[in-house]
């Protein structure tokens, strides 16, 4: 599936200003529901919905929702900076999935 295909499958984000990243009590990023970045408020928010947290098990499902932007963010480090994140979050982990994650603040419009 093209990730089209997939946003349009996931639930809808229009109550939902912004989603906040943290790792422990850093905030990590902040992203803007709003054209540009609408589409990874839309991933991050669905693996929010489904594991409660940003962990290797939701980075990884979040790269398979992601598509085909997941290879062209291999291949061009820096271009997909919400991708990378997941790419990075799973990259740094030890064998314990929840050893690395980013807790979530859901913003509400």
């Amino acid at each position: 599936m093209q990730f089209s295909e997939i946003l349009a499958a996931l639930p809808t984000i229009d109550h939902v200003a912004a989603l906040e990243l943290f790792d422990g009590d850093t905030l990590v990023t902040r992203l803007e529901n709003k054209p540009g970045t609408a589409g990874s408020v839309r991933v991050y928010h669905a693996l929010l919905k489904k594991f409660g947290k940003i962990n290797v098990t939701a980075a990884t499902e979040g790269l398979a929702m992601y598509a085909e932007h997941t290879a062209d963010a291999r291949a061009f480090p820096g271009k997909h900076p919400n991708i990378d994140r997941l790419l990075t979050l799973i990259a740094s982990a030890s064998d314990d999935a929840d050893s690395q994650n980013l807790t979530v603040t859901l913003i509400t419009r």
